[in-house]
């Protein structure tokens, strides 16, 4: 049995690569691994195919002490506390901060409808998505993703998600089906219900604990999880053994926080930096309070260009997350060659994990200038781009579908749904969406009476 993303062999690769990426020195632990007979290849998928020998794996846990040791580079630029994040925020917004239900709605299933999309080829890189739509006769995406007429060379070479494919595809869809991009908005919700606006990094920890199973986390959130077991609170439990600090994960957390917070990305991503820190520092943080800043806009603005800018206005100007969704924006705008774009996106980022924030948040803010407030043409582009297709289809999908809200979106995307959500978090299996945007916008209509939480 080899559980993917917690396994010290398999971290401390991934470890290295982070740790190079934030500018520290670990030539030398690198050096003693592989003269231990490790390999410094980080595994893509969480776990390497076969078990080290003992003494290897105790190496592994040593290195990744003296990683988390070593000096914390100079991150002014990369500030994730509150307080340095606050000061670079603006004084006052324009946007309107009276919503409605229809709004909520369509950001609630236009989140389901873009994570569902890409389920199927999670993991299956850009150009074996390409060969399967092309083989399907699907290219450019247009339709949900279908194993019918798939030849056999193609489905052999480029296999789908395993968990995935039994109720993604076109021909199998009968409601939505679980997956983490729904499971946490789900728990975010039940965090604001039962703590209020005033909830803390520790009341995320423990509705993980009391709500989450653990089996349904990954990457940071899997390391986060373990630490927590074994008692490191938040923050420490971002930040122990964890290679995946600045990969995507808290960013498929946050887009409640900002539906109850319409108008207001700043208290949007206060609520979203505490969750954030249960697992992720950083570019994970500056992911979250991003995708949180996108769904406060999204459902009182009039255009994507709006959404954007609300969400760059939280962001610390000189990080490399803001520089990245700053050019990925403007590679997306104003152009119809979508496969010129990820391409270069792909030279710019395609040296990072497809898990990781930056690459994806990339895609995310190029398929929204480039879709312009559609939700098809958005959630087509963005999964076709490839990386962790399911995520960016729900970041994407949630911000077209607020903006067109659930009346006017395309029933072809809609009624697969069958108003019907799975889940295994206690009391959410089988909810409607319906249900769900009623209640974010009773959360939505008491925030703006309660003002901001400190």
């Amino acid at each position: 049995m080899r559980i993917t993303w917690v396994q010290p062999e398999d971290l401390l690769p991934h470890e290295l690569a982070a740790s190079r990426d934030e500018g520290r020195d670990v030539a030398a632990l690198a050096a003693r691994w592989t003269a231990a007979g490790g390999d410094l290849t980080p595994p893509v998928s969480g776990a390497s195919p076969t078990p080290v020998a003992p003494d290897l794996r105790a190496l592994a846990v040593e290195l990744l002490d003296a990683a988390d040791a070593l000096p914390t580079v100079d991150a002014a630029d990369e500030p994730d506390d509150l307080a340095t994040l606050r000061a670079g925020w603006p004084a006052g917004w324009s946007l309107p901060t009276a919503v409605d239900y229809d709004r909520l709605h369509g950001a609630w299933l236009g989140r389901a409808a873009g994570c569902l999309l890409g389920k199927p080829v999670e993991k299956i890189p850009r150009h074996g998505i390409r060969e399967i739509l092309v083989a399907t006769d699907r290219w450019p995406l247009h339709d949900w993703f279908t194993a019918k007429g798939l030849p056999a060379d193609v489905a052999a070479r480029w296999p789908w998600n395993r968990r995935s494919a039994p109720t993604s595809l076109a021909e199998n869809i009968d409601g939505m089906p679980e997956d983490d991009d729904l499971n946490y908005p789900l728990l975010a919700l039940r965090v604001l219900e039962t703590r209020g606006r005033s909830f803390t990094s520790a009341d995320v920890a423990q509705a993980w604990l009391d709500w989450l199973p653990g089996g349904r986390v990954f990457t940071a959130e899997r390391v986060a999880y373990r630490n927590l077991l074994l008692g490191y609170a938040p923050p420490r439990s971002a930040r122990r053994h964890n290679p995946f600090r600045e990969w995507i994960g808290a960013q498929i957390r946050t887009d409640v926080y900002g539906w109850v917070n319409p108008g207001r990305p700043d208290r949007a991503a206060e609520l979203a930096l505490r969750d954030a820190a249960v697992s992720h520092v950083r570019g994970g943080v500056h992911g979250a309070i991003w995708a949180a800043a996108l769904a406060a806009a999204a459902p009182v603005a009039d255009t994507v260009d709006e959404v954007l800018d609300a969400a760059e206005a939280i962001l610390p100007p000189r990080s490399r997350f803001a520089t990245t969704v700053r050019e990925a924006r403007a590679l997306g705008a104003g152009t119809d060659d979508w496969e010129a774009v990820v391409d270069e996106l792909y030279a710019r980022h395609g040296h990072l994990h497809w898990v990781h924030v930056r690459n994806n948040a990339a895609l995310v803010a190029a398929a929204l200038a480039y879709g312009r407030g559609d939700l098809e043409r958005s959630i087509t582009a963005v999964v076709s781009g490839g990386w962790d297709t399911d995520s960016t289809g729900a970041t994407v999908g949630a911000v077209t579908g607020a903006l067109t809200g659930a009346s006017a979106l395309p029933a072809r995307w809609v009624a697969p749904l069958r108003n019907r959500l799975a889940s295994s978090i206690g009391g959410f299996d089988g909810i409607g969406f319906d249900e769900l945007a009623r209640r974010t916008l009773a959360l939505a209509e008491q925030g703006g009476t309660e003002g901001s939480a400190a």
